[in-house]
């Protein structure tokens, strides 16, 4: 017990694949897959934890924490020992270049994943009680102080294949976890633990690869609901959530096996694009740093678009759009110092979104009326986005969530009349999550902020600096 890194614990029932050993570190990723003859020498992809032995060291990191919510909430160290629910959140993310500069290490591919898992809260309903109280909640959900990474490996995201042979283990453990209960000693008492797993730390991208979905240029647009793109631009608002993982498994089966004999254009429409199996459950959610990210991009586009005045002259030419979007990186340049950046990142995207950049962007557009137009639009946007943003939104901005559905409803007619130039039979897949969806999630998880995959991304220049 007072060796650092060694917890005792158990789990009843034993998890099935797993060995009961307690004293595992750092294992190969691919432990328990027979070698392969392949370009990569295998001991080099990847390294990660068993994932129970991870959570019990993240658990005993928080005991003080726990111990402590106990006391505040009187249940005082005898009475409670079963009945501890723990929710953890699990993110994914690709990362690219992670090339050695200079070292003559083995050939590996140079992209690499991380998967890693957040402690959100621990609550424990009490014998005889009917509510659950929570002892601890994570205040920062999207640092990277909270966000423990379980596996490390060097693989393209793209690279179905390798990614799902090494994750395969890893979505093991977790389905054996799911049905167990954890016995661990807090504050001194063996008590027991039960796991809620909910994957929301994923880009559309990996949702899609994860859960079997088309690439995301689909005509399905989203990993939400069944909608295509061109309905969702007519219907920009009323839509709900509707799929879900066992979901796309029933639709995989069904586009397995073609019960009804179809045409592949008509199973694709009954499957709603589903055409590969699911292979990890992930929670519909949308991704907040992403939806950032893409409503950005989107908004530059726009503002290129109304400096030349696009909707008077639909077709223009290359030469002209590179103009135009070289008048607008100068100017964001000279009155913001906003340097044009490859790919839209997340520090140019908070910057870009604000009511400043869009009154810069009005001095180039030649008329009031659409400059307005503009501004309005701007001024939405930044209504709505405290919501999907904030870790606590009823506490932190209640008056906007309030509005969501009313100011969304304003920003979709805003778009479908004065911008149908843009909308007209297409939308972008998160400009279409963040007018449809937020309401519904928020009222399902109480937050979107708070499971984005932030935590993850920050993590990544942690590892880009180990890995120097």
């Amino acid at each position: 017990e007072l060796l650092p890194g060694y917890h005792p614990f158990e789990w009843q029932p034993a998890l099935r694949n797993v060995s009961p050993a307690c004293q595992v570190g750092i294992i190969n990723g691919l432990s328990g897959w027979t070698a392969s003859v392949d370009d990569s020498p295998a001991d080099t992809i990847s390294r990660r934890f068993r994932y129970d032995v991870a959570l019990v060291s993240a658990l005993k990191d928080l005991e003080e924490d726990i111990v402590e919510g106990l006391r505040e909430h009187g249940l005082e160290d005898s009475s409670c020992t079963s009945g501890f629910t723990v929710t953890i959140k699990e993110s994914c993310d690709g990362m690219g270049d992670v090339s050695e500069k200079h070292g003559g290490g083995p050939a590996i591919p140079e992209k690499a994943v991380r998967f890693s898992f957040t402690v959100m809260s621990v609550s424990v309903l009490a014998e005889g009680e009917e509510e659950a109280v929570t002892v601890f909640r994570e205040q920062k959900p999207n640092s990277e102080m909270s966000c423990k990474p379980l596996c490390l490996m060097f693989v393209d995201e793209s690279d179905h294949e390798t990614l799902t042979a090494i994750l395969g283990p890893v979505v093991a453990e977790r389905n054996a976890m799911k049905n167990s209960r954890l016995i661990l000693a807090m504050g001194g008492l063996p008590r027991s633990f039960r796991f809620h797993f909910r994957g929301t730390g994923y880009d559309e991208k990996m949702v899609r690869e994860m859960e079997g979905l088309e690439a995301s240029g689909s005509t399905y647009v989203c990993t939400l609901c069944d909608a295509t793109r061109a309905e969702a631009s007519q219907n920009m608002v009323l839509h709900s959530v509707t799929r879900s993982h066992d979901e796309n498994l029933d639709r995989y089966e069904m586009w397995r096996s073609n019960p009804y004999s179809e045409s592949a254009d008509e199973l694709r429409d009954r499957v709603k694009g589903v055409s590969a199996k699911p292979f990890m459950e992930t929670q519909p959610t949308l991704d907040a740093l992403h939806c950032d990210i893409g409503n950005a991009t989107e908004f530059y586009k726009i503002f290129q678009d109304e400096i030349g005045e696009v909707h008077c002259r639909p077709n223009p030419s290359r030469e002209e759009r590179r103009s135009w979007r070289a008048a607008l990186d100068k100017q964001l340049r000279k009155k913001m110092k906003l340097k044009p950046v490859m790919r839209m990142n997340g520090n140019f995207a908070r910057r870009l979104m604000t009511a400043e950049a869009v009154e810069v962007v009005c001095e180039l557009v030649p008329s009031q009326q659409r400059s307005e137009a503009l501004r309005e639009l701007m001024n939405l946007y930044l209504q709505m986005k405290p919501v999907w943003r904030a870790t606590c939104p009823a506490k932190e901005c209640p008056d906007q969530l309030c509005r969501y559905s009313f100011n969304s409803q304003r920003f979709a007619d805003l778009l479908s009349s004065t911008f149908k130039y843009r909308y007209d039979g297409k939308i972008t897949n998160y400009l279409h999550k963040t007018l449809a969806h937020v309401p519904e999630i928020i009222e399902r998880d109480g937050s979107i902020g708070a499971w984005a995959s932030e935590g993850n991304e920050s993590g990544n220049k942690l590892f880009r600096r180990f890995r120097k």
